[in-house]
């Protein structure tokens, strides 16, 4: 099919469905994507301003567009489903910066793993009747990660590193070990740091002043010994409050290493649960709940490959995240990406939590979609 054929037919299936067509402007403001991705993200915009001098972006995505729009309208709150068809704008390496996404959102649905499997099977259904046949199903779980991290009671610093690691697909044994050994220089100073425990903050900025002096060091880089001082306690404080137990360590080597089709995964995720005496249960039953929709929405679990280090590097992913592949295709680029986002909602705007999850296709991935 052609690009625009192809749009037409993977629209088609998601109207029929249900899904009512929304079509969100194309600037929006850019300080949204900024504040959710990250300033690194900035180059990959097409940033101008307005005459107030407000920053604006060509839509690079579609799925916080329309969460705005759904935001803004009466229909707020209550469960809705849209999709969407046309051009979205960002700078993609190897590839045009102009493209074509399809894609729909759900909004408000309380029925989390029965909505998180039609929004999977849709995407699926859509993407087989643009003729694509040889497709495979990642399938990753962000909800299943922290609860991991909360069932080992890990400190705040560490949970915000590795859930990093997790987002950027860097969550394995070398990265984790990597990640306990570069430990703030302040951590390898056992000693002094026991004789900084008790005193006040003055008391024990003026020993560390003391050292420094002793030592012959006044000044480093510009800073003085009082600035180096302030600098190292405040380094000292983060590295207190941010170590990795070894056992933790060795419990996310291994639920890192843990990849299969959904009934392999929960088999292979219980057993480290039952070993390492951490409750998962809640997070397991969900995650075989959701493989159940799944199947029983006419996708063969066999073409579906969990990766407990699979996950999507934008923050606002909460719950399971997908993407589906084209069998053999070297580039490794998706075709479909998507995923469970329940924070996203209440970060534009909404007063609490909003259940949300959504998929987008990338009409020149699929066959004859390349101009």
């Amino acid at each position: 099919m052609t690009p625009s054929r192809n749009a037409e037919t993977v629209l088609s299936v998601f109207e029929s469905a249900g899904y009512a067509r929304v079509e969100p402007p194309l600037l929006q403001p850019a300080d949204i994507f900024l504040d959710l991705s990250g300033e690194e993200i900035r180059h990959r915009l097409f940033v101008t301003s307005d005459s107030e001098g407000r920053e604006l972006a060509l839509r690079p995505e579609f799925t916080i567009p329309v969460a705005r729009a759904y935001l803004a309208s009466a229909e707020a709150g209550q469960a809705k489903a849209f999709s969407y068809s046309g051009p979205v704008f960002r700078v993609r390496q190897g590839e045009p910066d102009e493209f074509v996404q399809s894609g729909i959102e759900s909004f408000g649905r309380t029925d989390t793993e029965a909505t998180d499997a039609e929004i999977l099977a849709r995407a699926f259904e859509a993407v087989i009747a643009t003729g694509e046949t040889a497709l495979e199903i990642k399938l990753g779980d962000m909800g299943l990660f922290n609860a991991l991290l909360a069932a080992l009671g890990l400190q705040p610093v560490w949970q915000r590193r590795l859930r990093r690691a997790f987002a950027k697909g860097a969550l394995d044994a070398a990265t984790l070990l990597a990640l306990a050994d570069n430990a703030p220089e302040s951590m390898k100073h056992a000693g002094l740091l026991n004789a900084l425990e008790g005193q006040d903050p003055r008391a024990a900025r003026a020993f560390v002043e003391d050292l420094l002096q002793i030592a012959g060091i006044s000044t480093v880089g510009g800073r003085s010994a009082g600035e180096i001082a302030e600098r190292f306690l405040v380094q000292a404080s983060n590295a207190a409050e941010g170590h990795l137990p070894g056992e933790a360590r060795l419990a996310l080597e291994r639920y890192a290493s843990i990849e299969g089709d959904p009934d392999q995964a929960s088999a292979a995720l219980r057993a480290l649960a039952d070993d390492a005496q951490l409750d998962l249960d809640v997070a397991l039953d969900a995650f075989d709940t959701r493989a159940g929709f799944i199947a029983a929405r006419g996708v063969l679990l066999d073409q579906v490959m969990f990766s407990a280090r699979f996950g999507r590097n934008l923050d606002y992913y909460t719950g399971a995240v997908f993407e589906f592949r084209r069998k053999g295709d070297a580039s490794g680029r998706p075709l479909v990406g998507g995923g469970r986002y329940d924070r996203l909602l209440q970060t534009l705007g909404a007063s609490g939590p909003v259940p949300a999850v959504g998929c987008a296709v990338f009409i020149d991935r699929l066959q004859g979609g390349a101009v």
